[in-house]
């Protein structure tokens, strides 16, 4: 096909996006019924599926036939396999499995938050007065749990960055869910002493994965909001991950000016987060997440690095840099005190 011919208008781009949300849940269903683990296990007939996901014979063939469609499977002379990216991604022998993360992404209070999307426009944030962020919501024990392989991907690289080993190091995590930013530092200095923050039934999920990883004598967890709770004092590092996004400028500076006063002097505050170039349309992935916080936040954005810059600056930080940390789209600010 020409460029000319494919840059002519076409309707049916406007049908697809306006379907889309039927590839979300249609993922989603094929991680709850286990489809891509049993394809893995060598059940790639419609009977067979069937048979192990405990499903009809009807709603597999149409699920399946609708996975391929969209390049989550291949179909030929009626078996099914597994594309790349699912064969890595969502079988769950995989040790790069990240299905779970289709249990919070398309959560049905998520989902919520974008079925008035016209009036988080107008209001310029969401439409849920509380958003997601009160205090022990049971969402963020699950967010918890299922997105603990995502965070994984940008942890290990972390670590790489900003552990010392054979440094004595006393590393707060903020908002640490599944607690891998913390733990991976852990994991490569045995002379660091992490301190998880987060709600109280969060931090279960924090020691768990802290027990797993053989570092629980070194983690210790401090229960409530970032934004009140006693974070100590004397740390080398405090850790940020994915928790800016949530607030605008002035929370996000007065959260700034409370770690700041829990860092040693020459602490470093190290900030995951999807960060737009300054045109906010690139990366894609990076400037998408933008609307995700619209329709579930307040007040919350994806910022530019200027823009975090400026919260560390407005609260006494002296330089702030940015580096990428592959093969996790997010970006990494370190701030210096």
């Amino acid at each position: 096909m020409s460029a000319e011919a494919s840059s002519q208008p076409n309707p049916f781009r406007l049908f697809g996006a306006l379907s889309g949300y039927q590839v979300t849940l249609a993922l989603k269903s094929g991680v709850e019924l286990e489809v891509f683990t049993h394809i893995a296990d060598g059940a790639n007939t419609v009977k067979e599926l069937a048979r192990r996901a405990g499903a009809s014979e009807k709603g597999i063939r149409i699920l399946c036939d609708f996975l391929t469609i969209n390049d989550f499977l291949t179909k030929h002379d009626g078996i099914y396999g597994l594309s790349a990216d699912s064969a890595l991604f969502l079988n769950k022998r995989s040790p790069a499995y990240m299905g779970s993360a289709a249990l919070f992404l398309a959560h049905s209070s998520h989902i919520q938050n974008y079925l008035d999307l016209t009036a988080s426009v107008r209001k310029g944030g969401t439409v849920n007065a509380e958003g997601n962020m009160d205090p022990e919501n049971p969402i963020w024990v699950e967010f918890a749990r299922h997105m603990a392989p995502m965070s994984a991907l940008g942890a290990a690289a972390l670590a790489r960055i900003v552990a010392t080993p054979g440094v004595p190091q006393k590393v707060l995590d903020i908002a640490a869910g599944p607690g891998a930013y913390g733990i991976a530092i852990a994991r490569l200095n045995p002379q660091a002493q992490i301190y998880g923050q987060d709600w109280k039934n969060v931090l279960t999920v924090s020691v768990e994965a802290a027990q797993a990883a053989g570092v629980a004598d070194r983690y210790h967890t401090i229960a409530g909001s970032a934004f009140t709770a006693d974070l100590g004092t004397g740390y080398d590092l405090v850790l940020l991950p994915n928790f800016l996004h949530h607030f605008d400028h002035a929370t996000n500076v007065a959260l700034l000016t409370r770690i700041r006063a829990a860092l040693k002097p020459g602490g470093r505050v190290a900030t995951v987060e999807f960060v737009p170039n300054e045109d906010r349309v690139t990366p894609p992935m990076a400037a998408s997440f933008s609307m995700m916080m619209l329709g579930s936040t307040v007040g919350g954005d994806a910022y530019t690095f200027n823009e975090l810059a400026a919260m560390f600056r407005d609260a006494g930080f002296s330089q702030s840099t940015q580096q990428e940390l592959p093969p996790s789209p997010q970006t990494l600010v370190l701030a210096e005190y």
